[in-house]
């Protein structure tokens, strides 16, 4: 039996406060940082760090900064830049967890935009190994044709009328996330319309950034029935790290005894199978050293 979660508070790297939960493990052999993907709150991986901790690694989870219990009172009124979750958030969480976990291997589960953004983290070499969860390019004419309409929609229906009447992303509806800041939505928005997502603006307007000195292997687990990481996108995106030894494993939701997978059911129940696999791999002899 692991010892009981607790709650703490991260400042990142520009003063913002960060909600954060700390999963100790009762005979830990590494530390593992989970970063959400856009909109799912750090409840949603609960589970999922439970496991971790019960397989040996203290885990965190954290709200990005404008989610959850990171988000502030007045959401239409908050500034922020998308990429600030990878540069000023990530970073700090990852400190307190080497705070809170002293001398074992850091390890890190991004799932989503969690993977798309290590490359923004100036610490990134603190990290022994990325597993990414669903981590494929957003670009919408690469996903399943039967999710564009859905997609279209949300970038130019119902996103901009959400954010016309209350200043952000409501979520609930169409949107299921959590409420989301404009300063999330409108750079996402147009990545997604970019071939190369957001490569080109890696290549200028967000310089500085660290994508090519990462060199931690990268496991990247894509699932058939996702309709946006998905075996044409899980390429582009390991490709923005030309520097890390990477491989991309494709899965379908059978070999885990499920009927469903999609973008983020690998964090739903039943799916302990498929983490006992990443938590195998995280911990593989040559990752164990500390950072």
């Amino acid at each position: 039996m692991s010892p009981a979660p607790r709650d703490l508070t991260v400042t990142a790297r520009d003063g913002h406060p960060l909600a954060a939960r700390l999963f100790p493990a009762a005979e830990p052999r590494a530390a593992v940082l989970i970063s959400s993907g856009t909109g799912f709150p750090k409840g949603f991986y609960d589970r999922f760090a439970r496991h971790m901790a019960e397989s040996g690694l203290t885990a965190v989870t954290y709200d990005f900064r404008g989610i959850g219990d990171s988000r502030p009172a007045d959401l239409a009124a908050m500034e922020m830049d998308y990429v600030d979750w990878g540069r000023l958030d990530m970073p700090a969480v990852l400190d307190a967890l080497a705070e809170a976990a002293p001398g074992l291997t850091l390890v890190h589960v991004g799932h989503s935009v969690g993977g798309h953004f290590a490359g923004f983290m100036d610490n990134h070499a603190r990290i022994a190994r990325h597993a990414f969860i669903s981590v494929g390019s957003g670009y919408w004419m690469k996903h399943h044709r039967s999710y564009n309409p859905l997609e279209l929609f949300f970038w130019w229906g119902f996103g901009p009328y959400s954010l016309a009447r209350h200043g952000y992303i409501k979520g609930g509806g169409l949107w299921r996330g959590a409420d989301l800041p404009r300063g999330v939505f409108l750079p996402w928005r147009r990545w997604c319309h970019s071939p190369r997502y957001f490569s080109e603006d890696l290549a200028g307007r967000l310089k500085p950034h660290h994508f090519a000195e990462v060199s931690a292997p990268i496991r990247s687990w894509i699932f058939t029935d996702d309709p946006i990481a998905n075996p044409r996108t899980g390429p582009d995106m390991l490709a923005v790290y030309p520097g890390a030894p990477s491989e991309m494993v494709v899965r379908r939701p059978a070999d885990y005894g499920v009927a469903r997978i999609g973008h983020e059911g690998a964090f739903r129940r039943g799916l302990e199978p498929l983490w006992n696999e990443i938590a195998d791999w995280l911990v593989e002899p040559d990752s164990r050293r500390a950072r």
